[in-house]
């Protein structure tokens, strides 16, 4: 019942948003740390930067444990993400991926579905910005390890992370196990053209952040 109201509330705050959603900005935390500084750059089209320090550095943000209790939330927003996809909503997916960025702007796959949304309303400028933050992103992840063992393992700061690529591989799960061999790994199991694949992420930097949160 909670998660159709809160999916409701959601959907009427776009209905008022929509009209002026081109102009509407990213939230970006006020913490004054690495990472809220990288996006005030970012939002400022200067895009050459080191995408992995990026990345680990909203580990060590505050806002990592905002967007963990956002969990449900964010859950939400991609849901009526892709509601609003398969209607072409395109003012309201800007809104709503900018709204999923404003918790955590890492996000692959939103900055994934802004720069197509922008591409498709003929926004250029905005289109080639988030191009570059998507694919810097997913770079610093699959350009560090080949994904193949646990010894080089691609390094994730989060799940998505990890379906996001399978994704890009258009890859199908098939089973998730921990593998220790090489750190503490992810091991997903899945099938690409019907063939059994092996892929590896290390959550270590992700597990170590989580339970120093527990300790405080």
């Amino acid at each position: 019942m909670k998660r159709h109201l809160s999916i409701a509330i959601i959907l009427t705050l776009l209905n008022i948003l929509s009209a002026f959603s081109q102009n509407e900005s990213i939230e970006t935390p006020e913490f004054n740390d690495n990472y809220c500084n990288t996006i005030e750059l970012l939002e400022s089209g200067k895009t050459d930067i080191d995408y992995k320090v990026f990345r680990e550095s909203f580990l060590e943000s505050k806002q990592f444990e905002i967007a963990l209790n956002k969990s449900n939330e964010l859950r939400d927003l991609k849901k009526v993400m892709y509601d609003l996809m398969s209607e072409k909503q395109y003012d309201k997916i800007i809104s709503i991926t900018k709204k999923i960025l404003s918790i955590d702007y890492t996000n692959i796959r939103a900055h994934k579905i802004l720069r197509q949304t922008y591409k498709i309303k003929g926004d250029s400028i905005n289109a080639k910005k988030y191009k570059t933050i998507q694919f810097g992103l997913l770079k610093s992840i699959v350009n560090n390890g080949d994904g193949k063992s646990c010894e080089t393992a691609w390094q994730v700061i989060q799940i998505s992370e990890e379906y996001f690529i399978l994704d890009m591989l258009d890859a199908k799960f098939e089973k998730q196990s921990i593998d220790y061999s090489g750190g503490i790994c992810d091991k997903m199991e899945v099938l690409i053209d019907n063939k059994k694949k092996i892929y590896f992420f290390n959550i270590e930097k992700l597990l170590i952040s989580k339970q120093n949160l527990n300790k405080n």
